[in-house]
C-alpha cells in the first residue's frame, strides 16, 4: 500500500527516490558534513573580521 502511494506521489521521481534509499548513509553523511563544515569555518570568519 506504501509503495503504491509513493509511486502515485512521486511519479517519476520515484528513480531518483530509490537511489537516495539505496545510498543513503552516504548521502546523509555528506549534507552533515556540509552543515558542520559550513558552521565552523563561518565562525572562524566572523571571529577574524571582529578581530581587524
Amino acid at each position: 500500500m506504501v509503495d503504491d502511494l509513493l509511486d502515485f506521489m512521486l511519479g517519476p521521481m520515484r528513480v531518483i527516490g530509490d537511489v537516495y534509499y539505496e545510498y543513503q548513509v552516504i548521502f546523509n553523511s555528506l549534507v552533515v558534513g556540509y552543515a558542520l563544515y559550513s558552521i565552523i569555518f563561518r565562525g572562524k570568519r566572523t571571529q577574524q573580521s571582529s578581530a581587524n
